[in-house]
């Protein structure tokens, strides 16, 4: 967890169902959180989308505020928190913004993440198949 993230990193809570050809790297980040090395949400988005998969974007933020000594530590300490805060029906997160404030003896950080969902199926072509289904049935 030494590393500093960037703007549009992507997390991915650990278990999350991903497409089977997936092999990116990550590094274990908070408790039950992976960080996706090297790969920003933009691009992340485009292969999830490649494999015919979603990276749903969640309508609104999640926030959390962390201090310390450092800048780097108020960072970690307030993306920790944002992670930890994040509801389980979310499998990922993107890194929105970072924000420092600095003072004589410590350091308040505010990130703010942008839930994020992968899933295979859209709601609406889950609702079709299910429609399909029953009416199969019948």
């Amino acid at each position: 967890m030494g590393e500093i993230v960037k703007r549009h990193s992507v997390f991915l809570r650990k278990g999350c169902d991903m497409p089977g050809h997936f092999d990116m790297a990550q590094q274990p980040y908070a408790d039950n959180w992976m960080l996706v090395e090297e790969i920003e949400a933009p691009l992340f988005d485009r292969m999830i989308r490649q494999a015919g998969w979603h990276f749903v974007c969640v309508q609104g933020y999640h926030s959390r505020r962390g201090i310390g000594l450092s800048r780097d530590e108020a960072i970690q300490s307030a993306l920790v928190r944002a992670l930890k805060g994040l509801r389980m029906r979310f499998n990922a997160a993107e890194l929105e913004s970072v924000q420092v404030s600095s003072y004589p003896v410590f350091h308040i950080a505010k990130i703010t993440l942008q839930p994020r969902h992968i899933q295979q199926h859209t709601a609406f072509e889950m609702a079709v198949e299910g429609d399909a289904r029953t009416a199969l049935a019948r």
